[in-house]
């Protein structure tokens, strides 16, 4: 009895988490579309520009970039091409490994990204603040 009333407040947490995970990632992406970014879109630009300044700055492996914005190293690939297509980030060469792509933001993709950075820190303490949610999130 004590064992199943235990799993099942492990359960109700994790969906309550999941809840939360899935209400924010719909405001994000729904104040950043204007923008034409999505929220994983945004989190590339964000690890990017956190890493320095502008063209020829410092870069990332797409690797280092997954681990930090959980995405699959696939899903990331693509949604780099279409970054790169906007002309938000660059993709070179590793140095130190033929096989790897380093990715570094553009100058701008430093741009949008200063611009939307606001909008995506509001979401979040609206989202996160721990006080009450409303159905609509």
């Amino acid at each position: 009895m004590v064992g199943e009333h235990v799993e099942r407040g492990l359960v109700d947490r994790w969906r309550d988490i999941l809840t939360v995970h899935a209400r924010t990632l719909c405001e994000l992406d729904r104040e950043l579309h204007p923008h034409g970014l999505g929220a994983s879109d945004f989190e590339v630009l964000d690890v990017l520009a956190a890493g320095g300044a502008g063209d020829g700055g410092p870069s990332f492996r797409v690797q280092e970039i997954s681990e930090r914005v959980h995405l699959s190293q696939s899903a990331l690939s693509r949604l780099i091409g279409r970054l790169e297509k906007d002309g938000l980030v660059t993709r070179g060469m590793c140095t130190e490994d033929r096989r790897g792509v380093r990715v570094c933001v553009t100058p701008a993709g430093r741009e949008l990204h200063s611009e939307v950075l606001p909008l995506q820190r509001a979401v979040l303490a609206r989202m996160l603040s721990g006080g009450p949610r409303t159905p609509e999130g």
